[in-house]
């Protein structure tokens, strides 16, 4: 057995550190602060992601019952519960942003070594946003109906180890299209998207860039048949290649493609546009039954960790919360790419929480996490006769 850290412990070490100060001092996010820094605090979140902790109170009353391990997560002491509070109303939420782009670095890394789920070389992402609901009457700040408070969290993922790539946190009243409209892809990028996120402004551009998107085509659309390709595999019914017609043809000259694939569990036609010119209308279904992963992914977030329930009120403090179980998210990902054993990222999350401050090897427990133990040496002469 590890005698000399938890496995929360080995979990804060694949943070780096020197870039974890720098994104501190580069907001200087510590002014002020008197004992009370910025590692506690995200010691104390993490916690709070990882091992499920309900409240302030949780969070606190589980560090304390540490004890002398508290010195292996970089901690003097357990945190009170009116720092913490504090801490997580003022301390800017970017610093978390920044420290959730420096692991996504080391993640890509990881998920690079891992076969394509196409055999296409263009990188693939899937856009999509869920909505996170709040008490209109606790968090006045999150307006979004007249009754009802919300946040957007807005995310892209990639092929390889579905990972999420980029992130961003708005009002629960912002379009998804508002947000698509400012981002910008490489060349070549397969962009698989919801019928939410039509702009056929947005289309032409991408178009011009030369970027692919692929989205479920709205039934009111306008548009005449140029050719027609009967169907073939993969649930395709037909192909044809259309132009749009009325305003849209002025936003988004030039041909596309309309596939009409059968959805048998539905027992419904679902009608796929896009603009990808070369691979064949049943790859192009499979790439857009893929999109489902990023559902997946906001569905393993929500009841894995903590970004339903708040711990604090503030715009700041949820943000704050927010970004730190983005982190949560991505490092349970990077040890479900490094294991030897199949985990499902839920059953990863909760046996983690289980073991969350034992003292075992987590790379051995990963690989094998319902074998014993290996003793170490002193250990072993310890139990032997006298």
């Amino acid at each position: 057995m590890i005698r000399s850290a938890s496995c929360f412990a080995q979990v804060l070490g694949m943070i780096d550190r020197y870039g974890f100060d720098r994104a501190v001092r580069e907001r200087d996010a510590e002014r002020g602060a008197k004992g009370f820094r910025c590692w506690d605090q995200f010691v104390a979140m993490l916690f709070c992601q990882l091992g499920s902790a309900d409240s302030l109170r949780e969070i606190c009353g589980g560090l304390s019952t540490a004890l002398g391990r508290m010195v292996h997560l970089g901690l003097r002491e357990a945190p009170k519960r009116s720092t913490l509070a504090y801490a997580n109303a003022h301390r800017p939420w970017q610093v978390y942003q920044a420290v959730f782009e420096q692991l996504l670095g080391r993640c890509q890394v990881l998920a690079g070594e891992r076969r394509r789920p196409f055999r296409f070389r263009n990188p693939l992402r899937i856009l999509d946003a869920t909505v996170i609901d709040l008490c209109l009457e606790v968090f006045d700040w999150a307006r979004f109906r007249r009754t009802k408070g919300a946040i957007k969290l807005h995310l892209q993922l990639q092929d390889r180890g579905c990972l999420p790539c980029w992130a961003l946190v708005t009002e629960g009243a912002t379009h998804e299209v508002r947000v698509a409209q400012g981002l910008s892809f490489d060349p070549g990028t397969i962009v698989v998207m919801d019928r939410a996120y039509t702009d056929y402004t947005m289309f032409g551009r991408w178009t011009g860039q030369g970027v692919w998107f692929m989205t479920r085509m709205k039934s009111d659309a306008q548009y005449e048949v140029l050719h027609t390709i009967p169907g073939g595999f993969n649930g395709v019914c037909r192909a044809e290649w259309i132009r749009l017609t009325g305003v849209a043809a002025r936003e988004c000259p030039g041909r596309l493609r309309r596939i009409t694939v059968r959805d048998e569990e539905q027992q419904r036609e679902v009608v796929l546009l896009t603009n990808e010119p070369r691979l064949t209308a049943g790859t192009l279904a499979k790439v857009y039954r893929f999109r489902w992963q990023i559902e997946l992914f906001f569905k393993a977030i929500k009841q894995n960790l903590k970004i339903k329930t708040f711990v604090g009120t503030s715009e700041n403090a949820v943000k704050t919360q927010v970004w730190t179980a983005l982190i949560a998210i991505l490092l349970l990902k990077f040890m479900q790419l490094k294991s030897a054993w199949r985990w499902s990222l839920s059953n990863l999350a909760a046996l983690l929480r289980f073991n969350l401050l034992t003292y075992r090897d987590l790379r051995a427990w990963l690989d094998d996490p319902f074998g014993v133990p290996i003793q170490e040496p002193a250990a072993v002469q310890l139990t032997l006769p006298l």
